[in-house]
């Protein structure tokens, strides 16, 4: 007796990362036009830069509020959008904050400053001894500032991601100075209960955000779940996977695709913070992941001793099946990229095809799974191998593999260079952006 397969689930008909961005637009600009109600409803001074400077300030308070929920690592969010891509954001949105920052201090010192008949520093220093708050609202523009410094690329790139964090913690205290002072001399917070009732409610929403999704969830998993190593198994001369196992992983809400921040709690590495991608579909009883070592960090664990401690933070990313627009898939792995897309292709429903770009035979990852996996799900699996040059993965070469490429769905990962590589041949091969799922590692504050 011959059974038929079921044909796969169709795709999602509304995307989900749309209707998440599209949520977050709307609230923000509902927002907005609350502030700018509340604004005109407190009456305008008589000097118009410091309007503009309250006005400048109110945004400000609103766009620091903002800030709070992108890095907040909310579920939802991070399913939807993906965590590269609220840190995009985030760090888009605090160059655009410290500009606001500036702003309302220049107009609102050079307004009063202007009516007092004194210079600017002389109207600062005055500020500073006679009115409540003001000292604070310069401590925390002056923590700003050095946090928006040791962001701009060409410091980011001199500092370990370690430090760049510390240091980005007193965001933090910068938020708890801006908002007392809001608190202090705002107009918005004197003018009426229910513009008062409003900020409370901004701010509770944005800080109860961080301490849900970076404080409150991680602990109660780790606490639930009480992961460790089983397993160290090394794939290679430079690549190692790491078995976890814990309690109820079943009840952990980890997809294929997504990645955890890994903390091994041995005396030398429980301070440091790994992000790794699952190398193999949840099974509700081990998660694994596979790591190159591309530094001290990750070279080291394949030293990890099985029964350590582990606690992740997670799961993250929207790299998952969830985005699908196609039943045909095109998976694009490259280099020990291939752990994501090792796990999406268990997981995926529908026809795919793998193209796995190594420089060498022996640096094919997990290529015997692979190989297995797609024979057993009737994939077509490519191993293409060479130098950089010529490029094996340029729009004639990636059409041959596959001619039907724009009617699928690409799943990519691989190193940046590659990666946009291959982005650049999806274009110039007409695949709709909307059907390329990708994502960068990229941590914030």
């Amino acid at each position: 007796m011959t059974t038929v397969q079921a044909p796969p689930a169709p795709p999602t008909a509304i995307r989900p990362r749309v209707v998440a961005r599209t949520g977050l637009y709307a609230v923000l600009a509902a927002n907005a036009a609350v502030v700018a109600y509340f604004f005109a409803q407190a009456g305008f001074a008589s000097n118009a830069l410091i309007v503009i400077g309250r006005l400048f300030g109110l945004y400000g308070a609103l766009v620091m509020a903002f800030q709070l929920v992108l890095v907040a690592r909310l579920p939802w969010l991070d399913r939807r959008i993906g965590m590269d891509r609220l840190t995009s954001w985030h760090r888009w949105t605090g160059f655009a904050l410290l500009w606001t920052l500036l702003a309302h201090a220049v107009f609102i010192t050079l307004g009063y400053a202007g009516g007092a008949g004194v210079g600017p520093i002389t109207e600062i220093v005055d500020l500073a001894r006679t009115t409540e708050g003001v000292l604070r609202a310069i401590v925390a523009l002056g923590i700003i500032l050095v946090v928006g410094a040791v962001s701009a690329r060409c410091a980011r790139r001199r500092l370990a991601y370690e430090t760049w964090h510390f240091i980005h913690l007193y965001t933090y205290v910068a938020v708890v100075l801006a908002f007392t002072h809001q608190v202090a001399v705002g107009t918005t917070f004197t003018s009426s209960s229910a513009a008062k009732t409003y900020w409370y409610g901004v701010w509770a929403v944005a800080l109860g955000a961080v301490a849900l999704g970076r404080l409150v969830l991680p602990l109660w998993r780790n606490t639930r779940h009480q992961f460790r190593v089983s397993a160290v198994v090394p794939e290679s001369d430079n690549v190692v996977s790491i078995h976890i196992t814990g309690k109820d992983l079943d009840k952990l809400p980890a997809q294929a695709g997504q990645f955890f921040l890994w903390r091994f709690l041995t005396r030398d590495r429980w301070w440091q913070a790994n992000p790794f991608s699952l190398s193999a579909a949840p099974d509700g009883r081990t998660l694994r992941l596979t790591a190159k070592a591309a530094g001290a960090g990750s070279a080291a664990l394949r030293h990890v001793k099985v029964g350590t401690r582990v606690f992740a933070e997670g799961p993250y990313g929207a790299f998952t099946t969830l985005h699908r627009t196609r039943t045909q898939s095109l998976l694009v792995a490259g280099g020990v990229g291939v752990t994501p897309i090792r796990a999406i292709l268990e997981d995926i429903e529908g026809h795919a095809v793998v193209v796995y770009r190594v420089a060498s035979d022996r640096d094919a990852v997990l290529y015997d799974e692979l190989r297995d996996l797609a024979l057993a799900k009737g994939a077509e699996l490519h191993l293409v191998t060479g130098p950089a040059v010529p490029d094996k993965l340029a729009p004639r070469e990636l059409a041959r593999l596959v001619p039907d490429i724009a009617e699928r769905d690409v799943f990519l990962c691989g190193p940046p260079p590659m990666m946009n590589t291959v982005l650049r041949t999806l274009d110039d091969l007409g695949v709709p952006k909307r059907q390329v799922h990708f994502e960068r590692f990229s941590l914030a504050g």
